[in-house]
């Protein structure tokens, strides 16, 4: 069986208080299963996240998955305190504008991609990216396939035009966990009308990327539609 030449690059959307090293950490198995197929490009928010209160007057200890100390979001569901949660409903939001010009500007330094992958607020991203490229509205995006881990609908009312356009026909990939209680499985499942042909993969687990070898084949089979 002769090997792709070429990897299929992905771009990657970290989760909120998370950071574009932080997330490759947390992603090595993934890169481990998938690494004859593809090269995952990781990028940071760029919003920073203010640290939790209890920890304001310490300094923030070096931690060992990889530069959490540096905690990024990639829009703010509170306003005021500049805070996220997936599940608070808000009118407006803020921030998610200076995040979509990230990834143009990602796409135009360290592109060409084929494919995106977000995680947890990261994927809620993605699921927007899709609806602009879906509705024609930023020439910038133009990917082929689209993998949202513990992704949501946001539920920021200024977010619904990405909701309620035409139905996203970018190939898609949804993972969620069973016992995931950050973002629970039916807020993932809430999403995936708003694509055409959603592909799943159910994992035991809860709020984390999974790739044991048991999730192995799923994923390869769905990056070979796209070699």
């Amino acid at each position: 069986m002769s090997k792709p030449a070429v990897p299929l690059r992905i771009l990657c959307i970290h989760g909120y208080r998370q950071n574009g090293s932080s997330f490759r950490e947390k992603t090595g198995a993934l890169r481990k299963i998938l690494k004859k197929q593809v090269e995952l490009v990781y990028i940071s928010a760029p919003h920073q996240v203010p640290a939790i209160q209890n920890q304001t007057n310490q300094q923030p200890e070096k931690t060992a998955n990889g530069g959490d100390e540096d905690q990024r979001g990639w829009w703010f569901s509170d306003v005021q305190a500049r805070s996220f949660n997936a599940q608070q409903e808000c009118e407006s939001s803020l921030g998610l504008e200076e995040s979509v010009e990230t990834v143009k500007t990602a796409m135009k330094d360290l592109g060409p991609f084929d494919g995106i992958l977000g995680f947890s607020q990261g994927a809620a991203l993605v699921a927007m990216l899709c609806a602009l490229q879906e509705q024609k509205l930023e020439a910038a995006f133009n990917f082929r396939f689209a993998i949202l881990v513990a992704g949501f609908h946001s539920a920021c009312s200024q977010h619904r035009r990405f909701y309620d356009g035409p139905v996203i026909t970018v190939p898609s990939l949804h993972v969620f966990g069973q016992d995931d209680r950050v973002i629970p499985e039916e807020m993932s499942r809430d999403l995936l009308p708003v694509f055409d042909g959603a592909q799943i993969l159910i994992h035991p687990g809860g709020h984390f990327v999974p790739a044991a070898s048991s999730h192995r084949q799923t994923y390869q089979d769905f990056l070979k539609k796209f070699q």
